[in-house]
């Protein structure tokens, strides 16, 4: 995993959410939130894993509408924070969250219904390994996010703390080939780069995604969105 050692510092976790959910990023969480619910809908009575849960802004989501949800991450800075939302959300009966490597899931085959890793491929070494683990635990569907190659996001990727691995369509089919995976649906998204959101108060950010959302539709704007989200059957 890309930036193993940045991503686990305790400061990094401190920061996390303030730094990547304020102001205009708080479409992108929202946009997230919402891609997450509509793949995985219904929620309630499902198990669930979200492999790279961070600080816990999607486990927490799930366990609050009805899901039996675990966390994996290999930051306990990280989980740290998700356990700590969990208490003050009320929702620790309903969630769990394990230290691990998601490419050795300490889990047997067809444990959840669904495995899920929002904003994780980017940083994968071996995306292969991760996919075809998702895969194993899950008995019915997997999702995931990718950054795409084609996008803005490839203008400055080499200025990230951490970078980022970019992905072509035809890329992105040949894993889901290799991981033995059977491609269900997709979805593009963010012609503008999730940076520019960030950097703009909530009165500007407000326009732009709906500019935004209304050039994604087109085949232009399909070709250059930032993310697309990926779902599939096991």
């Amino acid at each position: 995993m890309k930036g193993r050692e940045w991503y686990q510092a305790e400061a990094v976790a401190d920061a996390y959410d303030e730094k990547r959910f304020s102001r205009g990023g708080r479409l992108i969480d929202r946009r997230e939130k919402q891609a997450v619910l509509d793949a995985l809908a219904p929620v309630e009575g499902r198990t669930v894993l979200e492999m790279a849960c961070g600080t816990g802004r999607f486990t927490v989501m799930l366990a609050e509408r009805g899901a039996d949800v675990t966390g994996i991450d290999i930051s306990e800075a990280m989980l740290a924070r998700g356990r700590e939302r969990a208490r003050t959300t009320h929702t620790a009966d309903h969630l769990e969250f394990v230290r691990g490597d998601g490419g050795r899931l300490p889990f047997g085959d067809d444990a959840f219904d669904t495995v899920f890793a929002i904003r994780f491929f980017h940083l994968a070494s071996d995306p292969v390994r991760f996919l075809a683990e998702m895969r194993r635990v899950a008995a019915e569907r997997v999702i995931f996010d990718t950054f795409n190659a084609r996008s803005a996001r490839s203008l400055y990727n080499w200025l990230l703390p951490m970078g980022s691995r970019l992905y072509t369509q035809a890329e992105v089919h040949a894993l889901l080939e290799a991981a033995d995976l059977t491609l269900a649906d997709s979805a593009d998204d963010f012609v503008v780069p999730y940076g520019v959101y960030r950097s703009l108060p909530n009165e500007l950010a407000g326009p732009l995604r709906s500019a935004d959302t209304t050039a994604v539709q087109s085949d232009l704007g399909r070709k250059l969105a930032s993310v697309t989200y990926w779902e599939c059957a096991v």
